[in-house]
C-alpha cells in the first residue's frame, strides 16, 4: 500500500516508473487524553510522522522523483529546512538520481545526517530561513541551475513543483476514507511554512467534492508561528495576499519568511470556511511535550504546531468543543536533538547499581 493506489486521482506517471518506499496510509488516531483535558471532545491526530523518512514530505518525494524517472532525468536540485531534503534524498537514492540540496542555516543536525546518509550533496546557506532576500536569492540561483539538461528543481511547494505536491493531496483522500461511514470532519488544522501542505489538503478535499465522493469540505485552518506570519495573519484579517517577513521563530521546518504558496493558501482556506491562527513558539513546545507524555506521540515542534492552533481556536471561539477536529502531525521527533533536549530538560537517566533496583 502506498500513495500510488490513488494514482488516477493525482498523477500521470506510468506504473513502471512509480517509486515507493511505502509512503502514505498513515494512522488517524483519536486523542486519549489531550483532547479532553483541553476541551476538545472529538480530537484526532493524522500521524504523518509514520512515513518512511519520518514526515509527510515522503508523499511529495514519491510523486516528484517518480516523475523524474519517467522523464529520464538524472539530477535533483532543491532547498530544504530538513524534512523535504530527507525525503527527496531517500527517493533519489532509491531511483539512483544525483541529489543536491541548499539547506536552511538552522536546520537540525539530525536531519542533515539523514540526508547525508542517503548520499545527498548539502550546502548550508548563511541567512537562509531568516532573511527573505537571501532565501529569494537561493531560489533564483537554483532555478537557473535547474535549466540544465536532465536536472529538475525539487522544492515542496505548488509554485515550484506541482507534480510533487499533487502527491501530498493524498492526505485528504485518506482522511475521507478513514472517516467514511462515520461522522464528517468539521475542521482540519494544518501547520504552514511555505503553505504547500495547507494548499494540498484544501485542494485534495476539493478533488473529492468534484468526484462526488464528499459533499462538503472540512474547514481547513492555517497555523503559523507568530515569528513567521506570512499567511495566517493575512488570512485571519481578511487580506487577499501573503507577505514576506523577517523570521524570528525557532520552530524548525516552519522558518519560511518569503511568500511561496501563501497567495493561493489564503483563498483556498477561506473557501472552506477556515481561517488563520498564530501561535507562540513556547506554546508549540508545550504541546509537543504534552503529546509525548499524554498520547505517546513523539513529534518535532513543527509537528505539534497545528494542535497548538486548534487549542487556541477553541479558546477564541473559532471552533466548538464537540466539533470533529483533525490535526496533522507532520514529522517525527528523532530528527531535532535540540527540541528533544528541551522536552526532557527536567528528566534524567542515572546509572545505578544492580543492588539499587529493588529500592526504586
Amino acid at each position: 500500500m502506498s500513495i500510488w493506489r490513488w494514482a488516477e486521482y493525482f498523477s500521470e506517471t506510468p506504473t513502471p516508473h512509480q517509486i515507493t518506499l511505502g509512503e502514505g496510509n498513515t494512522p488517524l488516531l483519536h486523542s486519549r487524553k489531550f483532547g479532553s483535558s483541553h476541551g476538545l471532545k472529538n480530537l484526532y491526530f493524522k500521524l504523518e510522522s509514520t512515513n518512511p523518512t519520518g514526515s509527510y514530505k515522503d508523499r511529495f518525494a514519491a510523486a516528484a522523483i517518480s516523475n523524474m524517472v519517467a522523464r529520464g532525468m538524472h539530477q535533483s536540485i532543491g532547498t530544504s529546512s530538513g524534512n523535504t531534503g530527507s525525503a527527496v534524498a531517500a527517493y533519489c537514492a532509491a531511483a539512483q538520481i544525483d541529489c543536491h540540496i541548499a539547506i536552511v542555516e538552522t536546520a537540525p543536525a539530525g536531519k542533515l545526517k539523514q540526508m547525508l546518509a542517503y548520499g545527498a550533496h548539502l550546502y548550508r546557506v548563511r541567512g537562509m530561513g531568516s532573511d527573505p532576500k537571501i532565501s529569494d536569492g537561493v531560489i533564483t540561483i537554483l532555478r537557473q541551475k535547474a535549466d540544465a539538461a536532465s536536472t529538475q528543481l525539487q522544492i515542496s511547494a505548488f509554485r515550484f513543483c506541482r507534480v510533487g505536491m499533487e502527491g501530498v493531496k493524498t492526505i485528504s483522500y485518506e482522511l475521507n476514507e478513514q472517516c467514511h461511514g462515520g461522522r464528517a470532519i468539521d475542521h482540519v488544522f494544518v501547520q504552514a511554512g511555505g503553505g504547500g501542505l495547507t494548499l494540498a489538503i484544501a485542494e485534495g478535499f476539493e478533488d473529492l467534492i468534484g468526484r462526488s465522493l464528499l459533499q462538503r469540505s472540512p474547514a481547513v485552518h492555517c497555523v503559523q508561528p507568530e515569528g513567521n506570519d506570512t499567511m495566517a495573519g493575512p488570512l485571519r484579517n481578511g487580506l487577499a495576499k501573503g507577505r514576506a517577513c523577517q523570521c524570528t521563530s525557532e520552530v524548525s521546518g516552519l522558518q519560511v519568511p518569503w511568500v511561496i504558496d501563501a497567495d493561493e493558501v489564503i483563498p483556498a482556506c477561506r473557501a472552506t470556511g477556515g481561517t488563520g491562527h498564530l501561535v507562540s513558539d513556547t506554546s508549540v513546545w508545550a504541546v509537543q511535550k504534552q503529546l509525548a507524555l499524554e498520547e505517546g506521540i513523539f513529534c518535532e515542534p513543527a509537528g505539534a504546531t497545528a494542535l497548538a492552533g486548534a487549542v487556541k481556536a477553541l479558546q477564541h471561539g473559532d471552533i466548538k468543543a464537540d466539533d470533529m477536529v483533525v490535526c496533522i502531525i507532520t514529522g517525527i521527533g528523532f530528527k531535532d536533538d535540540a527540541a528533544v533536549d528541551r522536552m526532557i530538560a527536567d528528566r534524567d537517566c542515572p546509572l545505578v547499581e544492580l543492588s539499587d533496583l529493588a529500592s526504586l
